[in-house]
Parts: structure tokens; sequence; C-alpha cells
């Protein structure tokens, strides 16, 4: 399993933004071998955590191909004040809480 992390520090948003960001949602689902998505912010809002999950790479290889996803990455500094991908291969989970990772959602 694979996960890719895209973290970020927010900044303003508009309705481009809010427009690809919910076409990309709908095709990252449309990926044979996505799995779900994580979602977390730091306490102060200051940095947020999409988590990605996918069954290999070539899943997530898919998602950088569709047009909204280049369309967003080539404007990314319009509305983030900063970002970073963080790919990771999963190898195990452990935890009372059911998780994607874990298969059991």
């Amino acid at each position: 399993m694979i996960a890719a992390q895209f973290i970020f520090e927010p900044g303003d948003y508009d309705d481009e933004f809010h427009r690809l960001d919910a076409a990309i949602d709908d095709d990252a689902k449309s990926i044979p071998g996505f799995l779900g998505t994580d979602r977390w912010e730091s306490k102060d809002g200051l940095t947020i955590n999409a988590i990605y999950y996918f069954a290999d790479m070539s899943a997530l290889t898919k998602l950088g191909r569709f047009s909204d996803h280049r369309t967003a990455k080539s404007q990314v500094d319009r509305w983030y004040k900063g970002y970073r991908v963080i790919v990771t291969e999963v190898t195990a989970t452990y935890g009372n809480m059911p998780h994607i990772a874990a298969g059991e959602l």
C-alpha cells in the first residue's frame, strides 16, 4: 500500500480552488486501486495533512495524469503558503482503531 501525504499551509481559497479540489477527489475515487483518504489539521490550523491511500504506485501515478490535478499543481502558489508531498510504502499498521491501511474500512 502507498500513502501520499499532501502537507500544506492554507492560504486564500477561491471558487476555482474549491472546484479543482472537489474534482481531484472525484478523480482519485475513480482510480482502480484508490483505497481512501485521511485528513489531519494541526491544533493551530496552520498545517493540514491530506493523505491519499493507494494499492500501489501505479494507482497513485494515475492521479497526477488528470488535467484537474495538473491545473491545480501549476497554480499551487495561488492557494497555499507552502506545501510538500511525502510518498511512503505502508508496510504495517497497529492499533485498535479501524483504518484503511489495515484493510478494515
